[in-house]
């Protein structure tokens, strides 16, 4: 079974081939321009409809009837494939939340700019990962400070 991870990028390459198959934001546009903003709005909208539509897949899956494996071996690894499916739901549930921010920031003006400095984010990182809210340097300090803390 993919990690989580996997599977979130596998999902956002599939949206990423659906939208607009031949513009691609780029630099030689103004920062945010309304082209890219309405790129990054069908991103994530459609991102959120992949994670709904697995979701439904898996509530369906679980309604479907209890395990009934006769070897305990079996039932053993079928209750830890749900177990680490119910796990990615509950981390895409959570994406959800982040996404649907994303949206609220575009609304508001504030999507592609650093929560911390305020400074644009950049297109690379947003199209790897569009519910960026901080540019590489500011994550980057943000997870050596919080190190810090879980190590003392």
């Amino acid at each position: 079974m993919p990690s989580a991870s996997a599977d979130d990028t596998k999902i956002l390459e599939k949206v990423k081939h659906s939208l607009e198959p031949d513009y691609v934001p780029s630099d030689d546009e103004s920062y945010m321009s309304g082209k890219q903003l309405d790129y990054f709005r069908m991103l994530l909208l459609e991102w959120k409809k992949s994670i709904h539509d697995a979701s439904s897949a898996t509530l369906q899956s679980l309604q479907d009837g209890p395990i009934r494996e006769a070897d305990l071996n079996d039932r053993a690894s079928s209750e830890t494939d749900w177990s680490i499916e119910l796990r990615t739901r509950d981390r895409q549930r959570k994406l959800i939340s982040k996404i649907d921010s994303a949206l609220r920031r575009i609304d508001e003006g504030e999507y592609g700019y650093c929560e911390v400095t305020g400074d644009p984010i950049g297109l690379k990182r947003l199209i790897a990962r569009p519910v960026a809210t901080m540019t590489v340097e500011a994550q980057q300090a943000h997870e050596r400070r919080e190190k810090i803390s879980r190590d003392d």
